[in-house]
């Protein structure tokens, strides 16, 4: 129906994804708040004390030395986490990732069943906006670990739920670049904390900084979002789902006729199928709502089809999060401007978008994901390779570079070939599980990133190398129906 009648991008489809894939921005803001809000400052002796540490602050007196800009710079000023407490810093940030992991899992198959897509992502918002300002409030660590925990729990559905939301209601042909590029959101949110938290220096006047925006898309951006109209299909609700096609078709300067109706794809006997997902039915039955369809996790399991293709996801998801999250903070590593550093970090990763993009539909999805993620794994290889000494500093550094440049465009492609690969019924619960993955990943990164040297890379290498190999096993998805059902599915692939 959307490549028939309604238009597969049009003005109401760019509107709805621009305004949707706001939100990943938001997680931006909350994921890499602890970059600038966990921080060690630099610190100085103080005047007529002697500060003789070998460079560092554990073995002088507490009274011989402070913190430049104060003790409220960040929390490992404020409650002192170095020396023998500096471990607190990541702990803090892995259960943040820890309960980005248990709320992907809930939200995703809160968003496929009762909340719905639309429904979910304002719940996740509206926790976000209301824990990141608690945490702002901190009376100490422990409560800070715990509300930091709070909001990964609801940052890990924002960007499942508006991935899926933004993405849906697109055409089949236009559907991977549309996906490829809500992840421009993301490092632009990026590059925009970096500029709130240059005007910010404080942790807490940070925290509240970056959770008012949350605050702000619930009541001027989502009253303009509509559900998605599969949703409302797989749900029984043809009555809603038939009105927002109208609406669609309209909007972008076409017309439904008359006695075409929204079909589910396992309906063969009175449907055509156009290749977007949302089949027609030509009859005059009359338009009513049905049954509403519920799949869990639990059928994707049961199901051959969507367990390998569930397994072979997780894994794909888990390793490029390795590498990803691990190159990144590698590239953090630079001695420059802490602000400067995270804006081209996040800016280094849009071309890699932009190229990914342009050949999806070109070349497809399975060979991308394969080809990116070896492209990075061998840069890794060959920054294992060098030493660390004189001019192959450089050669290092252009080859973490490189690596996270191809492991951005396989971070990037996974959303989308991972969604087309499961029926609509536990789309959502499927990206659940493959987020969660991915959060695995980001908890492992940084004990990687601390192995150091050559070690480092080789783990990286081995992610991306073993990533590629599992890519093979995958089955294409280009210009592939996004199917309903399992049932319709298992039809299709017959």
């Amino acid at each position: 129906m959307l490549r028939k009648h309604c238009g597969e991008f049009g003005r109401w489809q760019l509107k709805h994804f621009i305004l949707t894939s706001l939100a990943w921005a938001l997680e931006a803001f909350h994921t890499m708040v602890m970059i600038f809000a966990d921080r060690e400052p630099d610190w100085r002796c103080v005047a007529g004390a002697s500060c003789d540490g070998g460079g560092g602050v554990c073995g002088l007196p507490a009274e011989s030395w402070e913190w430049i800009g104060g003790r409220g710079g960040s929390t490992v000023s404020d409650w002192g986490l170095i020396c023998g407490d500096k471990f607190k810093v990541g702990l803090v940030q892995a259960l943040f990732f820890a309960g980005c992991m248990i709320g992907a899992g809930i939200f995703g198959h809160l968003s496929d069943s009762s909340l719905g897509r639309k429904g979910s992502l304002t719940v996740v918002c509206a926790l976000n906006a209301i824990f990141g300002c608690l945490t702002a409030l901190s009376p100490n660590y422990w409560i800070y670990v715990l509300l930091r925990l709070l909001t990964g729990f609801s940052t890990g559905g924002v960007g499942l739920c508006a991935f899926v939301l933004a993405t849906e209601p697109v055409g089949p042909t236009k559907r991977g670049v549309a996906g490829m590029s809500t992840f421009y959101f993301f490092s632009g949110g990026i590059a925009l904390l970096s500029g709130i938290a240059y005007i910010f220096p404080t942790w807490r006047y940070l925290y509240i900084a970056s959770s008012v925006p949350s605050f702000l898309y619930i009541i001027f951006v989502l009253p303009f979002i509509s559900e998605s109209p599969r949703w409302y299909l797989v749900r029984g609700k043809v009555t809603e789902a038939m009105k927002l096609m109208s609406t669609i078709a309209s909007s972008n300067g076409k017309h439904l006729p008359d006695g075409v109706l929204l079909a589910l794809d396992e309906e063969t006997s009175t449907t055509t199928n156009d290749g977007s997902g949302l089949d027609i039915a030509f009859n005059n039955e009359r338009l009513e709502n049905k049954e509403a369809l519920v799949g869990s996790i639990v059928d994707v399991v049961r199901s051959p089809i969507t367990r390998t293709r569930l397994f072979l996801a997780v894994a794909l998801n888990f390793l490029a999060s390795v590498v990803y999250y691990g190159l990144s903070l590698n590239v953090m590593n630079l001695e420059t401007n802490l602000y400067l550093n995270v804006t081209l970090n996040s800016v280094a990763e849009m071309p890699a978008f932009t190229i990914t993009a342009l050949v999806l539909d070109r070349f497809g999805r399975k060979p991308l994901t394969v080809a990116t993620m070896w492209f990075s794994g061998f840069f890794c290889l060959m920054g294992s390779l060098v030493s660390n000494v004189g001019v192959w500093k450089v050669v290092r550094m252009v080859c973490g570079i490189l690596g996270i440049f191809g492991m951005a465009g396989t971070y990037n492609l996974l959303f989308i070939f991972t969604a087309e690969l499961f029926p609509t019924v536990v789309r959502n619960a499927a990206l659940g599980c493959t987020t969660q993955a991915v959060q695995m990943g980001a908890i492992l990164a940084p004990f990687v990133v601390v192995l150091g040297g050559w070690l480092s890379f080789s783990v990286f290498a081995a992610c991306g190398i073993a990533g590629g190999v599992f890519a093979f096993y995958l089955p294409e998805t280009l210009n592939q129906p996004l199917y309903d059902t399992f049932s319709g599915m298992e039809a299709g692939l017959a």
